[in-house]
């Protein structure tokens, strides 16, 4: 069997319009950690992996980001908590699919930048 030298995904770059307003949206309504920034990038801190936003350096890179999905406890709750904070979801929490015991659950949203991601909680149900 052949590995891969890769190991995991160390940083993700998101592009963004305004440096600062998306600094705002990804620490005060996020709640992610800021672990530093310039005058054209912010990096935060994802449970070890780097989240960079950044201003795009060339035309080519001026579009919306991939579909990030965060990892949470309780979708219900942070959705809530996420929506008191006037985060914009394009829809309600709803279960994607039931593998065993383990329900996959997912609601998306909008960032300041009109880039889409997603929150996802995987949950342990009994059976009947």
């Amino acid at each position: 069997m052949k590995t891969s030298p890769i190991k995991n995904v160390g940083q993700i770059g998101i592009p963004v319009k305004d440096i600062h307003r998306a600094m705002d949206f990804y620490q005060n309504k996020l709640g992610l950690t800021i672990l530093f920034n310039t005058d054209s990038m912010a990096f935060f801190d994802c449970d070890g992996l780097r989240l960079m936003l950044t201003l795009p350096e060339k035309e080519a890179f001026d579009h919306p980001s991939s579909v990030i999905y965060f990892q949470v406890d309780n979708i219900n709750d942070t959705y809530k908590d996420l929506e008191s904070k006037n985060v914009v979801f394009l829809d309600k929490p709803h279960m994607v699919t039931r593998m065993g015991q383990t329900e996959t659950w997912m609601v998306f949203f909008k960032d300041t930048e009109d880039n889409t991601h997603a929150l996802m909680s995987e949950v342990q149900v009994k059976d009947f």
